[in-house]
């Protein structure tokens, strides 16, 4: 008897053209790494009738809840999958290679159908109505770039023993480097920063309506929040007198691979907290900021991230 392996684990992924309702074709093999736990789950209920002696009666399944959690790679193709199911459809500009605007603040946020594909055994589980609730990543000096999913689903259907995803399509797998990271701070390169952390939520909002199938009814967008963590030597006086002053500037934090290839979150308003700065040895000095974005003044959103590769189009 073949055993469920990770190494032969498939994700297939398509978009929704109508919530919780999976395609008949159009799906993608996406990577992802370790850390792929979206699933669904029931909790028993323990019977509460009394006079049937001292052992219980059979317990009862509670309502399906389907969430987890997802580890995908930022690189140059399939993360603009994920930068979709976050953010909307992104507007789209040149000839290749082209480049995919994001912006934030969207009201309506698209939906995937994932199918886990475990064909050693075989089992093919199909996730609908998959939302991303939150998006985040770290920025540091050496490694590969990573993003860290959270996502709500509608349900999954009971595993079948036969794909029905149809032949998957491929992107191609280059991968962002974290020694090919920049950060800038009004347009200037930052300098003396160790790491840095995006947060990224759209704080859905679950439909939990009476139904006969006990799923929810959908997944609505309610009010976004996009943070992090700064952590930089100190060496000069501007974040400080930027956070003293409780005044914002306008950062960008950035990945580049060779000529067209790149990914860019521009925001325009960025806010420090005033740190400590606390001296725990002989080493050097360092200051932890918290920032948050906040909608520019002029009713524009309060980032952007540009995607520029040879896909073209989402």
């Amino acid at each position: 008897m073949a055993r469920a392996q990770g190494a032969r684990a498939l994700l297939a992924a398509a978009f929704e053209s109508t919530y919780g309702t999976s395609p008949a074709s159009g799906f993608f093999k996406l990577p992802y790494l370790a850390g792929n736990d979206i699933d669904a789950s029931q909790e028993l209920l323990d019977a509460d009738l009394l006079g049937f002696g001292r052992d219980p009666l059979e317990p009862d399944l509670d309502v399906l809840n389907a969430e987890g959690s997802l580890v995908v790679p930022m690189d140059t193709e399939s993360f603009g999958v994920w930068l979709k199911a976050t953010f909307g459809a992104p507007t789209t500009t040149g000839a290749g290679p082209y480049t995919h605007t994001f912006a934030t603040g969207n009201w309506s946020l698209p939906s995937l159908s994932l199918e886990r594909q475990f064909p050693e055994v075989p089992s093919f589980e199909m996730i609908k109505g998959v939302m991303v609730n939150t998006m985040s990543w770290d920025m540091g000096r050496a490694g590969r770039a990573q993003a860290n999913l959270g996502l709500y689903a509608q349900g999954v259907d009971d595993p079948d023993t036969s794909s029905n995803a149809g032949t998957l399509d491929e992107y191609d797998r280059y991968r962002f480097m974290q020694p090919h990271g920049a950060i800038t701070r009004g347009g200037s390169d930052l300098a003396s920063v160790e790491s840095v952390t995006v947060n990224y939520t759209n704080n859905l909002d679950r439909v939990e309506v009476i139904r006969n199938d006990g799923l929810i009814d959908g997944l609505d967008p309610s009010q976004a929040m996009l943070s992090g963590q700064l952590v930089a030597r100190f060496d000069s006086l501007t974040l400080f007198n930027q956070a003293i002053a409780g005044s914002s500037a306008a950062f960008t934090f950035a990945y580049e691979r060779g000529t067209g290839q790149s990914l860019t979150l521009s925001v325009p308003r960025v806010f420090l907290s005033r740190p400590k700065k606390p001296i725990e040895g002989p080493q050097g000095v360092r200051a932890t900021f918290d920032w948050k974005a906040a909608l520019q003044a002029d009713g524009n959103p309060m980032a952007t991230i540009a995607l520029i590769n040879a896909v073209e189009s989402y």
